[in-house]
């Protein structure tokens, strides 16, 4: 029997490596793929007689989440794992909600992930180890999950951190956003420090990354 696979993946380099993983493996076939959520929802309507979805989180126009909660209300057999680089416990607990079926970390090796995909369609849960014990702990304490979730809610950026995020989204530097914003290079870092505390992150990336999942840029 030949499993028929969609990947839904925005990055290029990696969802070339993911085609390449699979094509060791004559029992699967590679239908189609989406660049997101809502292009890979649209390519379904046409053609739904898909056996399992590799489901990237973090991803432009619609997220992997949303995307899941939406495939699953509609074509309920179809099983998805979510293949991403993301061990937030949110993303974990989200992604189970929305009905994912398995939760995979983006460097697995071609031999599991082959292994998981059979076992997500002979009925069984596939999990990286380490997502598995996140789950466990989110089961033993949904409080923290949803603890964490006020918090994030909550966070208040002025004009300015806004204006400053967007230019660091753009991968612009200190002097770069100084002159651009007119302010000096360390009241630039002084704002990014207030926006690191007020997300609770400790770099660029995460700061920008954290502020687009939350529509806060």
């Amino acid at each position: 029997m030949i499993l028929k696979i969609c990947i839904a993946e925005d990055n290029y380099f990696l969802m070339k490596t993911i085609k390449e993983k699979l094509s060791f493996f004559e029992d699967i076939s590679i239908k189609f793929t989406g660049n997101n959520g809502a292009e890979l929802i649209g390519k379904l309507e046409e053609n739904h007689n898909i056996d399992v979805i590799l489901m990237d989180i973090q991803m432009p126009v619609m997220d992997g989440i949303k995307a899941t909660e939406l495939i699953k209300n509609k074509y309920p057999h179809i099983k998805i794992i979510m293949l991403t680089v993301s061990d937030d416990d949110e993303d974990v607990f989200k992604s189970i909600k929305a009905g994912a079926n398995g939760y995979l970390l983006k460097e697995i090796e071609a031999e599991n992930l082959h292994h998981c995909i059979l076992e997500v369609t002979a009925g069984g849960a596939p999990m990286t180890p380490s997502i598995a014990l996140k789950t466990l702990n989110l089961l033993r304490n949904p409080a923290f999950v949803f603890s964490k979730q006020e918090e994030l809610e909550e966070i208040q950026l002025t004009n300015r951190e806004t204006d400053i995020l967007l230019q660091l989204s753009k991968g612009l530097n200190y002097k770069e956003i100084s002159e651009n914003l007119i302010i000096s290079p360390s009241t630039v870092r002084k704002h990014i420090e207030n926006i690191y505390k007020k997300l609770q992150v400790h770099s660029k990336m995460e700061a920008v990354m954290l502020a687009q999942k939350r529509n806060l840029i």
